[in-house]
């Protein structure tokens, strides 16, 4: 697919786009004689999806990764949904950052921080790579973060292949289910050219997988929520329209609470900040023991409280 092609999709209505939507799904399903499987975060986004799946396939199973690292409303929510899978980890998120180290800035640079520093031979190409980038300069530790290669703390991308990867594919090598996601390709520019490769099914390779949401935008997930009056976690508050915008009234995003890939970006108050206003509990939890508070010290990003009047959630 070309990127081109990608934007014509991204500006369909949201009346389309469903509608593509299912026919993406109803060709997934079909492929592997109905032996797929919801991935069901429950988050805004993958609501939808199962939503929509659904509405075609009502006995269609959702799983439901437990790490252990979700907002304690998105459990409730989650309990909600009939028909769910609940997966756990091998590994906790206290074993997980001792053991490989803390997810920080981004999936990317926390690999190639790792790799830099557990590498033992310092002349290899791996090594250079890493540290000066390939032959188009891509593929290495940024400048702006070369000074964590000296961090007092580990740091690693292993996380999510650990607590979230792993379970989900012994699930489906003993189910023989394949995925269906809700993955947007707009979420990251790696997702993009990802999306761009395979389009929204993905039948072939070592995974197939299924990303029907994927020529989709947040704003598209708020109107279908609020379109079709969809419940939704309480954790994300109301759902608001700011300047033609939809918007939530408590968190923006739920995924992985105390995970600190996309902290150093944006503007404002930050996802630990808000923690300390809506969930005092995790966010004491958060930085006194599981260390966070060193790290975010480290990186010179804020964690203290930002007093508001827009507290929503406990």
């Amino acid at each position: 697919m070309e990127h081109y092609e990608l934007l014509q999709m991204m500006s369909l209505p949201l009346e389309q786009k469903i509608i593509k939507t299912k026919q993406r799904i109803k060709e997934f399903y079909e492929k592997f004689d109905g032996k797929v499987y919801i991935s069901f975060s429950g988050g805004k986004d993958s609501t939808v999806l199962l939503r929509i799946a659904r509405e075609l396939y009502p006995d269609i199973v959702a799983v439901f990764l437990a790490t252990g690292l979700e907002y304690p409303e998105i459990m409730a929510f989650v309990k909600t949904i009939d028909n769910v899978v609940t997966l756990h980890p091998k590994m906790g998120f206290q074993e997980v950052i001792s053991h490989y180290g803390y997810p920080v800035i981004s999936k990317e640079q926390a690999q190639y921080i790792s790799e830099v520093r557990n590498c033992k031979d310092k002349s290899g190409i791996n090594y250079q790579n890493r540290m000066n980038g390939n032959k188009w300069g891509r593929g290495k530790v940024s400048e702006k973060w070369k000074f964590l290669l000296d961090a007092p703390f580990k740091i690693s991308h292993q996380c999510c292949n650990i607590m979230k990867k792993n379970p989900a594919k012994k699930y489906e090598k003993e189910t023989g289910n394949h995925p269906i996601t809700g993955i947007m390709a707009i979420e990251s520019s790696m997702r993009t050219i990802n999306y761009l490769k395979t389009g929204c099914n993905s039948f072939n390779g070592k995974r197939p997988m299924s990303q029907p949401l994927g020529f989709w935008t947040e704003q598209d997930v708020f109107e279908y929520i609020t379109t079709f009056n969809v419940p939704f976690a309480d954790v994300y508050g109301n759902i608001v329209k700011v300047d033609g915008k939809f918007e939530t009234t408590g968190v923006d995003r739920t995924g992985c609470v105390f995970c600190l890939f996309g902290i150093t970006q944006g503007v404002g108050e930050n996802r630990i900040q808000r923690l300390g206003r809506t969930h005092p509990k995790l966010y004491k939890f958060c930085l006194e023991n599981l260390g966070i508070k060193e790290v975010l010290g480290y990186i010179n990003v804020p964690y203290d409280i930002v007093s508001t009047s827009t507290d929503v959630t406990k």
